[in-house]
């Protein structure tokens, strides 16, 4: 029986040739053999991999991107065209991930990764967070898969950008102003978070760990609230808790501002006469100015001070803090005397300071 003829490929044979057998296997699905098979990976990519992160309160937000350039292109309207969504960056999806729960555009969002696209017009802007965080760009986007939209208005850049970038433009506990930079556009959108609500959560939570077996956890869950004046009733439950495991300076100060925010004052200056006997220098400063910045009682301060400067007679911090509230006073001539005595002891890092505020008490 005649066999047909086995096909071979010769060494000489056109590069054309052995393209269009390649091509042929791989159109039949038949493995070409690893040289054939596999690119080199992890060489320079046209637009290049990036991440940005921020915490917000305790809420860690993330963007993970890739930068194209404008390379002499022509963007909105033209390669980013307008009405169509886009992966807002280049390659893969562009991703924002948040520790915590957050909300934009009055959405809430659980804690998560989601794929970030935005849908320009000529006028407004529409971000995009979707479910979908592992596909190719926007080519497989399916709105049915959003998690939230925000309708933004896009800003006229201060400065030319060739490759595009992220950025936090505005950041406190409560929120993110993140903005898209590129060419010479800004897209702003913002990120709230209820960093009260985590926090005291967060607080509770450690409370029943290792740092409720201290009086240092107790104080400083107790301290957060009166720094930041919320959730009074607890935080004085914290305190008490605290000072029942070992009294002290700090924590008496802590009781002290909370049952003042709370409208208590004579408990509170009780507390706080008791902590001064207990407090060392740096605890009797703090009440000090507690009293000259909080309560704008000058009168008060200068007392506490002056007690402060005869319990640590050779301590240049004392009298530094007296010379700032005689001249919230308006003593001009007892503040030059107690900078001036400062500036004797004060270490050189101080120094320049302290030179610099008696040239103003002169008139220098």
């Amino acid at each position: 029986m005649h066999k047909p003829r086995r096909a071979r490929f010769s060494p000489r044979a056109p590069y054309a040739s052995i393209a269009l057998a390649v091509l042929a296997i791989a159109s039949l699905g038949i493995a070409a053999g690893p040289a054939a098979a596999q690119n080199i990976q992890g060489l320079p990519r046209v637009s290049p991999h990036a991440a940005i992160s921020q915490t917000v309160g305790i809420t860690d937000i993330t963007i993970d991107y890739h930068r194209p350039a404008v390379n002499g292109r022509a963007i909105w309207g033209g390669l980013v065209p307008h009405d169509a969504v886009w992966r807002a960056g280049a390659n893969d999806n562009t991703t924002i991930s948040f520790s915590h729960p957050v909300t934009i555009g009055g959405t809430a969002l659980a804690a998560g990764t989601y794929g970030l696209h935005m849908l320009p017009t000529e006028d407004k802007w529409t971000v995009i967070l979707s479910h979908n965080s592992t596909s190719w760009g926007s080519f497989s986007y399916d709105e049915a898969e959003d998690a939230a939209r925000v309708e933004v208005a896009p800003e006229k850049s201060s400065a030319f950008e060739e490759r595009l970038r992220y950025g936090f433009e505005e950041v406190d506990d409560s929120h993110a102003v993140i903005a898209l930079h590129w060419e010479e556009l800004t897209v702003p959108f913002t990120v709230e978070v209820d960093s009260e609500t985590l926090v005291l959560e967060k607080i509770r939570n450690d409370l029943r760990h290792l740092p409720g077996f201290s009086w240092q956890g107790w104080n400083s869950a107790a301290a957060y609230c009166l720094n930041n004046d919320i959730n009074h009733e607890e935080a004085l439950a914290w305190a008490e808790r605290s000072v029942s495991i070992e009294e002290n300076a700090n924590n008496l100060m802590t009781q002290s501002g909370l049952l003042e925010q709370m409208g208590r004052a004579d408990e509170a200056g009780a507390i706080e006469e008791q902590a001064l006997t207990m407090a060392n220098e740096n605890q009797t400063n703090a009440i000090g100015y507690r009293y000259l910045l909080q309560r704008n009682d000058v009168a008060k301060a200068i007392e506490i001070f002056k007690k402060n400067v005869s319990d640590h007679p050779v301590s240049w911090n004392p009298r530094d803090s007296l010379g700032e509230a005689y001249v919230a006073n308006g003593d001009t001539a007892l503040a030059i005397e107690s900078y001036s005595k400062a500036l004797e002891m004060a270490p050189e890092n101080q120094k320049a300071r302290i030179e610099g505020v008696l040239a103003g008490l002169r008139g220098q």
